[in-house]
């Protein structure tokens, strides 16, 4: 017989401000000690250095995860030009230096190739996989890395402030996958003189926003309390980007069994992924077809 995992079987969302300093697993860990949760997870790995969005998801919000990962998300950076490091931040060793320092209008021209559909090589530092081991791992090994170019769209990347020759700060939005860190590296190549992230701050992921956040400094001092309870956001806050179907009593319950069950018409369209929703909660997430929605996850969410 399996042994029952201790803690709160809580669902829902925690949208912390993430600091420099800690990594994203660390942040997930201290929330779970914070709320006593049995289950959690993050949607979209922050660096340690950087700050911002950490969308922490507990209990039954975990099946959310995927909407928030593949949802756009935005960023704001300074790139450090005149210099390369060997992990396109300002953790690394410097490996190439110029003088040269772009103007303004050439850093705004060399960013129109960074939109819409390209290919991106992410960097050696990184948790991408090769033959089932970290990048990161083999790279301080000192092995050789070569990754493969990987698709991303980023829908807008624009440069808000140019604080002195060394430094552009810009602001993107792109969808799932994106390293910053590479954008500043290849615009850096781009523009001749080399570049890497010097500071990083993600202001948005899906509908979640960085000001919104909680601190770290916060969910010490309230833990284990009502109060950080209070900071939950619904489970179906993940489920923003996906139209919502309503059901009746009968339908919520074959749903909930895992069987194909009627909804109301709304704004999906036959084949459309979307989710049923009962009394405002969520229910299902699945395939809408002639009237009923075929579940691929079930929320067990108490009544």
């Amino acid at each position: 017989m399996a042994r029952k995992r201790k803690g709160r079987d809580i669902s829902g969302w925690l949208v912390v401000d993430k600091p420099a300093g800690m990594t994203s697993t660390a942040v997930v860990n201290k929330v779970r000690w914070a709320l006593g949760a049995i289950k959690a997870g993050h949607a979209g790995t922050l660096d340690p250095e950087a700050t911002g969005v950490l969308a922490i998801a507990l209990g039954e919000a975990t099946k959310t995860v995927p909407y928030i990962t593949d949802a756009l998300k935005a960023y704001v950076f300074t790139v450090r030009l005149g210099q390369a490091t060997n992990t396109d931040d300002a953790e690394g060793e410097v490996i190439a230096s110029s003088d040269l320092r772009p103007t303004d209008e050439q850093i705004k021209e060399a960013l129109a190739p960074f939109l819409g559909d390209i290919m991106q090589v992410p960097p050696k530092f990184s948790a991408v996989k090769i033959d089932g081991q970290r990048a990161y791992k083999l790279a301080r090994d000192g092995e050789d890395v070569e990754l493969a170019a990987r698709p991303l769209w980023v829908e807008e990347l624009l440069m808000v402030d140019r604080p002195d020759a060394d430094h552009v700060v810009l602001e993107m939005t792109c969808g799932k996958g994106g390293y910053v860190r590479s954008i500043a590296r290849d615009l850096g190549t781009a523009l001749g003189c080399h570049g890497h992230v010097r500071e990083l701050r993600r202001i948005w992921s899906g509908p979640f926003e960085a000001e919104d956040g909680i601190t770290i400094e916060q969910i010490d001092a309230l833990a284990k309390t009502p109060e950080l309870d209070s900071y939950l956001r619904p489970l179906e806050e993940g489920l923003a980007d996906l139209p919502e179907l309503k059901c009746s009593p009968e339908g919520a319950q074959r749903l909930r069994n895992g069987n194909p069950g009627m909804v109301y018409p709304g704004d999906a369209e036959y084949g459309d992924e979307a989710w049923a929703s009962f009394e405002g909660r969520a229910v299902a997430v699945g395939v809408y077809k002639s009237g009923e929605l075929h579940p691929s996850r079930v929320f067990a969410l108490s009544e």
